[in-house]
């Protein structure tokens, strides 16, 4: 009791530890109760099918046109609302918020957010109102491709409809504009967005959900898990979004659970080992040369561009507690 702040101390201290490790733990439980059920004769002979330099090939080829596509959506929100920040000096910065992203794909969304508020001399609570503008684009483009998807293999109207409704909710919130959230520093950047702002951000932001799609469904015909077009446009959106959860590092672990619960009847093999075999090869492989390529990417770019990204525009940032320059004023959406 003579050192009573101690325990104090050390509590928090331990729980943030254990809060951290969380993710690396579930992760690796995740994947070793995938491979307990693996044959792993299955498991060599579909790795041994697959052409290797191709594959990596295309995971390099994956993730430069994923960093193009989500830069070109990205800056014209933080343009319209921060700075005019350039297609280049954000590429660099996307790419090099890639190592950071290994840990979790919102830390990479901080890593940027922190960086900009910092270069462009930006209130943080600021450019992180105008993130949120970009996740809304994203979610957006999510509950469409739902919604056009469902009815389209078969499933409820009703489903369609309320992915709708929800961005259709969304949308009348911001026209309306209720004064109390308007005035918060960190959603003003939604309501000065407005509708219009909205559904221009959400068309940019297309071609990456495209890639992306894309670059989530094609992997796993290398191992003869061959999905067709309107089973991949209800099942491949799932996986896509429980790999940007804050669950586990890439997503590892829970895109092989989910991958063998939705894909096992679309793939090559006559016994379920050998089809879950097929699966687990197609996920792990490729989040491995994924996690590969991000890493050099990202450490090549943190090392070598950025540090002149962020000379260049620390050099022209405006005041910090000032409104960015160009920054648009409230009117209506």
């Amino acid at each position: 009791l003579r050192d009573g702040a101690v325990p104090e101390r050390r509590e928090p201290r331990l729980w943030a530890r254990a809060r951290r490790a969380l993710p690396f733990a579930l992760a690796i439980g995740l994947v070793a109760f995938v491979l307990g059920r693996l044959d792993f004769g299955a498991f060599r002979a579909a790795l041994a099918r697959v052409d290797a330099p191709l594959f990596g090939a295309s995971a390099a080829l994956f993730i430069l046109a994923l960093l193009a596509a989500d830069t070109f959506a990205t800056v014209l929100v933080y343009r319209r609302l921060i700075a005019p920040v350039a297609f280049r000096d954000f590429f660099v910065l996307r790419g090099a918020s890639y190592l950071p992203s290994l840990l979790n794909h919102h830390v990479g969304q901080a890593f940027i957010t922190v960086f900009l508020a910092r270069a462009h001399g930006a209130p943080l609570a600021r450019v992180a109102g105008a993130t949120l503008v970009v996740y809304a684009s994203w979610l957006g483009c999510l509950l469409l491709l739902g919604a056009v998807a469902v009815p389209a293999n078969g499933g409820p109207l009703a489903v369609s409809a309320l992915l709708l409704g929800a961005g259709v909710l969304y949308l009348a919130l911001l026209a309306l504009r209720p004064a109390r959230l308007a005035r918060t520093r960190l959603l003003a950047p939604l309501f000065e967005a407005g509708v219009r702002g909205h559904l221009v951000a959400l068309a940019a932001r297309v071609p990456h959900v495209v890639v992306l799609f894309v670059g989530t469904w094609l992997p796993f015909w290398f191992f003869g898990v061959r999905i067709p077009l309107g089973a991949a446009l209800t099942y491949i959106p799932i996986l896509m979004v429980a790999v940007t959860l804050p669950l586990t590092p890439q997503g590892f672990g829970t895109r092989d659970v989910l991958a063998a619960a939705l894909f096992e009847g679309f793939a090559a093999g006559v016994t379920r080992e050998e089809r879950l075999a097929a699966i687990a090869a197609a996920t792990t492989t490729w989040a491995v040369a994924l996690t590969l390529v991000e890493a050099a990417l990202g450490l090549a770019l943190l090392r070598g561009a950025l540090p002149h990204v962020e000379a260049k525009d620390t050099a022209g940032a405006a005041p910090s507690d000032a409104a960015p320059p160009g920054a648009p004023r409230s009117e209506p959406g």
